[in-house]
């Protein structure tokens, strides 16, 4: 899909209005809004890893090499998600971006290969891990809030449901992102400790 963007401003949300993917306006805090900013904002999060990501020094190129292009991909499904979410309820057709099923199941498998080389908790642990796990814990929870928000639209208007069970297994792989990372660059994670 080709797409040209000439100037940026267009003056059209001055009024508090925003228009959707395939015509229509909205108000800026309406909850479909709300849903896409939020994912808007994730993906942000995320590039943010991936230029930490990016930056790392050669003892660490083979991190370097897996985490850059799976960061990626997770910007563009996260791209195609908020451009799903941009269409109102009965515009969206067929080869318009989606989220597919494969691409949760992408996340799974993911998961599954870092597990078996990470120790098993015992406790919760501390956000953190070193820069890098402590920026992908930034990205968790926000994608943990671009869920809550997308359920709420969910609630009005439906939402496919691998979109919803991307968000809610990409917190998770976020989550076990940065403990493969922490383990990969040998920084201690810290666990929560009950103080009672």
């Amino acid at each position: 899909m080709a797409i040209r963007i000439g100037r940026v401003y267009t003056r059209t949300g001055d009024d508090g209005e925003t228009s959707l993917a395939r015509g229509g306006r909205v108000p800026k805090d309406a909850q479909r809004v709300e849903a896409y900013g939020a994912v808007d904002e994730l993906n942000s999060a995320i590039g943010v890893a991936r230029e930490e990501v990016a930056a790392l020094a050669p003892p660490l190129a083979g991190l370097r090499e897996e985490m850059e292009p799976l960061l990626a991909r997770v910007q563009r499904s996260l791209f195609d998600l908020g451009a799903y979410l941009a269409i109102a309820p009965g515009e969206y057709r067929e080869g318009m971006p989606s989220i597919r099923a494969e691409d949760v199941t992408a996340l799974e498998a993911e998961m599954d290969r870092w597990g078996k080389d990470l120790p098993s908790l015992q406790s919760f642990i501390l956000p953190g891990g070193g820069r890098l796990g402590a920026l992908l814990h930034v990205a968790r929870s926000s994608c943990r809030r671009a869920e809550r928000e997308a359920v709420r639209l969910h609630r009005v208007e439906p939402i496919a449901a691998p979109a919803l069970a991307f968000l809610n297994r990409l917190s998770d792989w976020l989550f076990v992102a940065a403990r493969h990372a922490a383990k990969a660059m040998n920084v201690p994670e810290f666990l929560w400790r009950d103080r009672r």
